[in-house]
């Protein structure tokens, strides 16, 4: 009976031994990843960046076009607000022509960056004739040449039609994108042309009835 209760003894203790051993096996185990700790884990990791790049890169044809035209329409835009800005005698002119800078000079800058991502380029500033049709707006060479010899009222109220006619291409060009494109920075842009654009266009409306 004693060597029996021993034996048993010696067993009981084992079985303890290998049970304690398991229960700090687990808790070594469980003090790095718990039940739930690796969806935890898994649902605290930083989300990759590729689809937020993504998003900001999508893009199609309509937006190249876009962005592509409207940089050199700008440009000319600028070109002849410089023009309004040494030659206009009228102080609404002047004015108007000082807000059209402020507003597409870093509408360029802006436009050409998204070109530079996309892997395209403004449209030179000597394609704006298709077939002999000016396009959405843009003065022929004859236009310029013309608003440039002009002088006093004359070139005042020259100089608010045909910046009229431009900014209605423009807004024409922005409606196409709103339809069309597919970024959603590009989409932003046309609407902010739209909105400036058209008000732009009542004011010198408003002057030619009214001032010259």
């Amino acid at each position: 009976m004693t060597r029996t209760l021993k034996t048993l003894a010696a067993t009981a203790a084992l079985a303890t031994s290998l049970a304690v051993g398991a229960c700090s096996s687990n808790d070594t185990t469980s003090g790095h990843q718990m039940p739930g700790d690796s969806m935890t884990a898994m649902g605290s990791a930083p989300a990759t960046p590729s689809g937020a790049a993504s998003a900001a890169s999508a893009h199609n044809q309509a937006d190249i076009t876009f962005a592509s035209s409207m940089v050199p329409h700008h440009q000319q835009a600028i070109e002849m607000a410089d023009l309004a800005l040494r030659q206009a005698t009228s102080a609404d002119v002047k004015k108007l022509a000082t807000q059209i800078k402020a507003a597409q000079d870093p509408e360029i800058a802006t436009m050409t960056g998204w070109l530079t991502s996309w892997g395209a380029a403004p449209m030179p500033s000597g394609d704006h004739d298709m077939d002999g049709m000016s396009m959405d707006g843009m003065m022929s060479a004859e236009e310029m040449s013309a608003l440039e010899k002009a002088s006093g009222s004359g070139f005042d109220r020259m100089w608010l039609q045909l910046m009229i006619k431009h900014h209605e291409g423009a807004v024409t060009m922005a409606r196409t994108q709103l339809s069309q494109g597919q970024s959603g920075d590009a989409k932003e842009l046309a609407q902010a042309v739209i909105d400036g654009q058209t008000k732009e266009i009542a004011t010198m409306t408003e002057l030619l009835k009214t001032s010259l």
